[in-house]
């Protein structure tokens, strides 16, 4: 067997490697393999141009993110003023250059499979 083959590996929300706490939300982080994997919370009431923008220090979000969204609803308007609302069951793929934020009162779940390694990240 060759050293660069993979190992099986699991990991669980339950014990995630590193939380990051943030107005109205958090990020749980789990580290699988090569990968990294964010659960995302979002109360409602986040949007990112008011809970994420002071730490991350721009005008919108420069992350790309692919993932699937487990609760909640959310309305994405791209920095060329194009928007998407998101729900419970969708898979997206949302490029940099984003706002975002939860519409009613249930908290958006969402699980990043790219773009959250740094999130929330205080430097």
């Amino acid at each position: 067997m060759p050293a660069t083959a993979l190992k099986m590996e699991r990991k669980n929300f339950s014990a995630p490697a590193e939380v990051r706490p943030f107005d109205k939300g958090k990020v749980e982080v789990l580290h699988v393999g090569e990968h990294t994997v964010v659960r995302a919370t979002f109360e409602p009431g986040w949007k990112w141009s008011t809970c994420i923008a002071p730490i991350a220090k721009t005008r919108s979000c420069e992350a790309a993110h692919f993932g699937y969204q487990l609760s909640g609803k959310m309305l994405l308007r791209m920095d060329n003023g194009a928007e998407m609302t998101t729900v419970a069951g969708d898979v997206v793929l949302i490029p940099p250059g984003h706002d975002g934020w939860v519409v009613g009162n249930e908290p958006a779940v969402f699980i990043d499979f790219q773009g959250m390694a740094e999130y929330a990240k205080k430097h």
